[in-house]
This record gives C-alpha cells, sequence and structure tokens, in this order.
C-alpha cells in the first residue's frame, strides 16, 4: 500500500538508495574489504539463511563474518531484478536474485569457466537511521540448493 504522504521524488530516491545498499554489498566482498559489508547494516542488522537455522546478529558479529572470508577466494556476484518497495517513509523491503560464481584457493591469473556456486534471491529489509538507509535484515534464500562439488566450503560462506 502506498504512502500518500511520500512524494514521488522522496520515494525514488529512497528507492535508489536502497538499490545501492545492494550493488555496494556484492561490490565490498567481491572487491572491496569484505568485513566493510556489517558498516551497510543497522546496528542490530542481522543476516540469515532461510533454509535453515542460521543468523549473524549485530553489526559486531556481522563484521567478524564477513572479514573472516579466505584471502585466497576469488568471487563475482551477478545480482540482477532488484525490486524495492517503500513500505513507509523510513522502512522499504527488497528481493534481488543473484548468481555467485566462487573459487577458493586462487592464486591469481584467468580462471577456466564453472558453473555458478550459488543461484537464489536474497530478501532485504531497510531503514532509514539518521537520514541514511542501511540493511536491518538479509535472508538468503538458495533456489537450487548448495555449493557445487569444486567448492568444498560451507553453504553461505560469503
Amino acid at each position: 500500500m502506498a504512502d500518500e504522504s511520500i512524494t514521488p521524488l522522496d520515494r525514488l530516491t529512497a528507492e535508489r538508495a536502497c538499490e545501492r545498499l545492494v550493488v555496494e554489498f556484492v561490490r565490498e566482498l567481491d572487491l572491496g574489504e569484505p568485513g566493510r559489508v556489517a558498516d551497510l547494516f543497522t546496528a542490530d542488522g542481522m543476516w540469515e539463511w532461510a533454509e535453515g537455522d542460521r543468523r549473524i546478529e549485530g553489526r559486531d558479529a556481522l563484521r567478524g563474518y564477513f572479514g573472516a572470508r579466505p584471502a585466497d577466494r576469488l568471487s563475482r556476484r551477478i545480482c540482477t531484478n532488484i525490486l524495492v518497495t517503500l513500505t513507509s517513509a523510513s522502512t522499504a523491503t527488497a528481493t534481488t536474485y543473484f548468481t555467485t560464481y566462487r573459487v577458493d584457493g586462487h592464486s591469481g591469473g584467468m580462471v577456466p569457466p564453472r558453473p555458478p556456486t550459488q543461484v537464489g534471491h536474497y530478501e532485504d529489509t531497510f531503514r532509514n537511521v539518521d537520514g541514511r538507509w542501511l540493511l536491518s535484515r538479509r535472508s538468503l534464500f538458495l533456489a537450487f540448493g548448495g555449493p557445487t562439488e569444486n567448492v568444498g566450503r560451507a553453504v553461505g560462506n560469503p
């Protein structure tokens, strides 16, 4: 249900800020500093796996989890179909499809083509905190199961 008090420009600005968070998240994991992903979450933010009983709560725990990513991991995530829905002037939700390509033990150079490690979607909840949009919850759904046999690491590792 649309909030009539939100101007079209405010709606567009909020939706774009949330879309940017989705893209910043994967950029930090793939090309940046994985531990900085925690800064994209609210202080009480949560990352969870929908198909299990696993979750990480709080910015410090998120920083520890994402910061523990192996240094020899090469990954690229492709995000598409980002659909943000503003639910109020300070909250929003989104669904984003993703495909992850990942190689552990990468020592440089080109990598031969491999099948994706994960295919699924994220369901996100955002909150505007002091004028900045942040993730408050990200749920990971794996549509086609876990990692392919060439990965050898647990499902859901960043």
